[in-house]
């Protein structure tokens, strides 16, 4: 027998059979992962067309989406770091 076959036979079917949904599962939400982000790659491009800066963008969404406690103090702490080194 080989070490393959001596694998698989540790797996009972129900086990087979729940690893395959669960990999079959993974498998589409890659495949809907690839549709979202050639998605977003289109809705930059479009920005970026519209003679949008899509570098900030990325940042204003990146804002939005921290809690707005965490992003006060992630900016108190920016303006701290770049007082102490005497500014840009």
């Amino acid at each position: 027998m080989s070490d393959e076959q001596a694998t698989i036979d540790v797996l009972n079917a129900s086990a087979q059979t729940q690893l395959r949904t669960i990999i079959e599962r993974i498998e589409r939400l890659e495949e809907d992962k690839a549709g979202v982000m050639a998605d977003l790659k289109e809705v930059y491009a479009e920005a970026k067309g519209n003679g949008f800066d899509t570098k900030i963008l990325r940042k204003v969404v990146r804002m939005r989406k921290q809690d707005k406690a965490k992003l006060s103090e992630e900016e108190a702490l920016i303006d701290l770091y770049l007082s102490a080194i005497g500014g840009l």
